[in-house]
């Protein structure tokens, strides 16, 4: 189930531009930032969403640096 959600969400940051997936990095790393936080004062009852958000911030990292190369 998982793989299936992956899956669209890489294939939607393919379809997007370069600067769209640099806002969405940026907003993603925004995310990160609050939920460490929410974690390191025991506000954050869905830890896992620290991991998914790190996995989402490479992926979109991915994307760009391939768009990049492909740029080239």
């Amino acid at each position: 189930m998982i793989a299936v959600k992956t899956k669209g969400y890489v294939s939607e940051l393919v379809g997007k531009t370069t600067v769209e997936l640099q806002n969405d990095l940026v907003s993603a790393k925004k995310e990160l930032f609050n939920l460490r936080f929410q974690n390191a004062t025991n506000q954050l009852d869905n830890t896992a969403r620290i991991k998914e958000v790190r996995k989402n911030i490479a992926r979109i990292q991915t994307i760009i640096t391939q768009k990049q190369r492909a740029a080239e």
